[in-house]
This record gives C-alpha cells, sequence and structure tokens, in this order.
C-alpha cells in the first residue's frame, strides 16, 4: 500500500497531504516512525563519546517524522473524529506511550544526557544551546529516569492506563455533545431569540429532519445564546442542566469513575517521581512554581473582588424580582437577566452589533492588525489540502514576500469536532541541515454557521475572546 504519510508530501510548503490521507494509513505510518525513531536512538547511543551535537542535539532532531504523523493524527482526532479514528487513537496511543517511555527511561541514554548537562559549563554553549540541554535534561529526570526499574515497571503501567483514560474521558464528551438535541415547535416558546440566532435554530432542525421546528443542541453557538436571550426559563433550566451534566448521568457515557481513575493515578504516578501532588509535579514548569502560589493568588483574588460580586448579585436578584417576580436566581437565569440588566443600564446590546461583526470582515480586520504590528501578509492559498470544507489554509508572508509559516483556519462546530477553541500545530519551527522549516499552525474553534440568508455573525464577546 502506498501511504502519503511515509512519502514526500510533495504540497505546497510541505503541508499534511489531507486529500490522499486516508484512515487506514496511520497505522503503518505510526509503526514506521516508531521504528525509524528507535534507529534514531539507537544511533545516537552507539556514539563513543557524548557531545552536545551528537546526544542533545541529535535528541531533539530523532523522531520527527512520527512526531508529524502522530501530530497530523491527534489534530484530526480532536477536530474531525469519526468512530474509525477514535478506535484507532486507542490502539495508538498506548505505542506512542510505550515509545515515550522507551526513550525517557532509556538509563544508558540518560547517562550520556547527564554527563552533557554536568560539564555545561565547560561547553560554552550559546544561551539557546543552554536552554535546549536544560529542557532535555529535565524532561528525563521529571519522567522516571532515575527510578529503580521496579518503580520504572509502574511508571509504564500508569501512563499507559493514563493515555487510554483520557482518550475515554474525550470521547464521552463528544458523544454526549452531539447526542443532545431539543426541539421546539411552537415559536412562543423561542421569544427573545435573535432573528439570526432563530433562523440558524431552524435550519438545525431543518437538517435533523423537523423541519417547521427549532433545534437547541450543546454546541456553543447554539448553547450560549439560548442561555442569554430565551425568554422561556424551563427551555434554560433543561439546557443548562444538559450541558452542565454531559458524561455524569449513569450511563455508558458517564465519566464520573473514569476522572476519579484519572485523578488518584496522576497523584499515583507524581508519587512515584517524588511530588507531593500531581499540581506540585506540573507547576515547577509554569510561572506560579507551587501550589502554595495559586492559592495565595486565588484567595487575594476572593478577598478583593467577593464584595463586587455580592453587590451585583443583590442588584441583578433585585432587578429579576421587579421585572418578572422571581424569587430566586438560579444558575440558568444569570446570563440572562445579566444581558436585560446591561441593556437597561448602558444600553448596550451585543446583538445590535453583531452586524458589524461578519467573520470574513472581522478575519480581515485581524489580519490587516498582524500587518501593521509584525509586518505579516496572509494569503488564502486552495493549493494548499484541508482535512474539511470548512478549513481555509492561509500563506503567510513578510512584507517582502518571504514565506514564514501555514495557517489553517477552522471556525464552525460540526459532530466529528469537540467544542471549544484552542491553536494547536501541525508541525512546528526547527533547523535541519542548516534549512529552516516553517510552521504550520492551526486555530479551531466554534463560531455561529452561516445560514441560508445569513453571513456568520459574531459577538463582541467572540470578536474580543
Amino acid at each position: 500500500m502506498s501511504n502519503p504519510l511515509l512519502r514526500e508530501f510533495n504540497t505546497p510548503f510541505d503541508t499534511a497531504p489531507f486529500d490522499k490521507i486516508k484512515t487506514e494509513h496511520f497505522m503503518p505510518a505510526i509503526q514506521e516512525g516508531i521504528r525509524l525513531a528507535k534507529e534514531e536512538i539507537e544511533s545516537i547511543k552507539s556514539q563513543a563519546l557524548p557531545t552536545f551535537e551528537n546526544t542533545i542535539e541529535a535528541l531533539d532532531l530523532a523522531g520527527k517524522k512520527l512526531g508529524i504523523i502522530s501530530g497530523i493524527f491527534f489534530n484530526l482526532n480532536s477536530a474531525e473524529t469519526s468512530d474509525e479514528i477514535q478506535k484507532l487513537a486507542r490502539e495508538i496511543s498506548p505505542l506512542l506511550t510505550q515509545h515515550s517511555n522507551d526513550i525517557l527511561l532509556d538509563k544508558d541514554l540518560f547517562l550520556r544526557v547527564q554527563q552533557i548537562f554536568k560539564q555545561q559549563d565547560e561547553l560554552k554553549l550559546s544561551p539557546e544551546q543552554k536552554t535546549l540541554l536544560e529542557k532535555t535534561y529535565k524532561a528525563f529526570v521529571r519522567n522516571g529516569a532515575n527510578l529503580s526499574d521496579e518503580d520504572a515497571d509502574k511508571l509504564r503501567k500508569i501512563d499507559q492506563e493514563l493515555a487510554q483514560l483520557s482518550l475515554q474521558f474525550g470521547e464521552n464528551v463528544l458523544a454526549e455533545t452531539n447526542k443532545f438535541v431539543h426541539f421546539v415547535s411552537e415559536e412562543s416558546e423561542v421569544e427573545g431569540l435573535p432573528e439570526s440566532i432563530k433562523e440558524a435554530a431552524a435550519q438545525t432542525a431543518e437538517e435533523k429532519g423537523k423541519a417547521g421546528q427549532w433545534a437547541f443542541t450543546l454546541d456553543y453557538p447554539s448553547y450560549i445564546p439560548a442561555m442569554t436571550y430565551l425568554k422561556n426559563r424551563e427551555l434554560r433550566k433543561k439546557l443548562f442542566i444538559a450541558y452542565n451534566t454531559k458524561s455524569s448521568k449513569g450511563d455508558e457515557l458517564d465519566n464520573q469513575e473514569t476522572i476519579k481513575k484519572i485523578l488518584n493515578l496522576r497523584h499515583q504516578r507524581a508519587h512515584l517521581l517524588g511530588y507531593s501532588s500531581h499540581s506540585h509535579f506540573v507547576l515547577e514548569e509554569r510561572m506560579a512554581k507551587s501550589p502554595k502560589a495559586v492559592m495565595d493568588f486565588l484567595e487575594n483574588l476572593l478577598v478583593q473582588a467577593k464584595p463586587k460580586a455580592e453587590e451585583e448579585l443583590e442588584e441583578l436578584s433585585k432587578f429579576a424580582n421587579d421585572l418578572d417576580g422571581l424569587e430566586r436566581l438560579e444558575k440558568w437565569d444569570f446570563a440572562y437577566y445579566s444581558e436585560l440588566l446591561k441593556k437597561e443600564k448602558y444600553e448596550l446590546d451585543d446583538e445590535l452589533l453583531r452586524p458589524y461583526f461578519q467573520l470574513e470582515n472581522v478575519i480581515d480586520g485581524v489580519f490587516q492588525t498582524a500587518g501593521k504590528l509584525y509586518g505579516l501578509k496572509f494569503k488564502a492559498n486552495q493549493e494548499i489540502p484541508v482535512y474539511h470544507k470548512d478549513v481555509t489554509a492561509y500563506e503567510v508572508q513578510d512584507l517582502q514576500g518571504n514565506h514564514i509559516s501555514v495557517f489553517y483556519a477552522d471556525f464552525f462546530p460540526r459532530p466529528g469536532k469537540r467544542n471549544g477553541a484552542w491553536m494547536t500545530s501541525y508541525k512546528g519551527q526547527f533547523k535541519l541541515e542548516g534549512k529552516d522549516q516553517r510552521p504550520h499552525v492551526s486555530i479551531v474553534c466554534n463560531f455561529t454557521k452561516p445560514t441560508k440568508s445569513k453571513p456568520s455573525l459574531l459577538t463582541f464577546n467572540e470578536v474580543t475572546t
């Protein structure tokens, strides 16, 4: 079988050949990528004397092909997944976890890294080289290089189980999100919704075989406007409970036991590595450095913010009572009455601003701003393959026309795409044999999809976010 993931991509800027990749290509490509990476590791270990070049730099470059292939796969598992891809992820993830453990728990390899780390003051390294050396050394130490063989085996088992549980958690949340849809047939039930949102709800219902009705899902572009504008309190309650109890209903998609297992395994892993908790392990490499610093910050924030929050809650409760005789604000009421109060106090209405934030205009504005601030130009390039028809690929250039990067924009919800918004990478920036490899990055989010009669119109909050 000719596998496009294992050949030269022969695409503009060496981008992923999404138009040629099939699900069955991934497993053999991953297996071959692991084999090649292992050869590279063995080559590093076979060098007589460890040097920065033959060990640290070589380690940084080892497994690049595997990294690109696995990056493509797991990005698709988040942005354009399917039952087949999810099943494959459960097979691929243990292979990659084992491969990572094989490297980081390799005592001979770590001795080479450790020797260079101890000699760093004599090596006259550049700041970039020192950073790479420190990160490489820490990666080994923080992931078990100093463990006994017995504890290393325990770590391997924990990592394997965590990899599977994390996949299961995400799959359940996506399945639960896709599973929920609520139809209403009377227009009185959607009172308060802006016309653009009503039209989107009607289009969703039509796509799901209920023409003439309105459909609400747990995707952000459906859920958030419903909670903000729907006058129907019972419907707001239904949507709120459905959204906030995802994967916790005691059925086959329930994540409660999965969460407990993940937390327990993370705690075991941290203790095995010499940390008091998973928080201590994670925060060691973050700006906060320790759980105490985080808790001190949150406690200080609470002291400063709570009085104002209580004042605003009292004001909102009185407003809701005066307007609708509401005796107790519930969580599904806050967004609705906050929006009404904002209109009354400040004459601000996000819906009045929507026509000014057509998605295409917002994108153009962001690109113009990036041009003025950073000297960048964005050119849509239809020759670059994409993984879904909603995705647009851009070539990014500097003002002299030099190639800077590739940028994928993926803005609308669909069944195979997880909720939320994130930035990801298909290819990092690095130098290989003196040639600068430019990054391929993607922004994935879930804005309101265009309807038959209206373009995608964003709220001010979506634009600023």
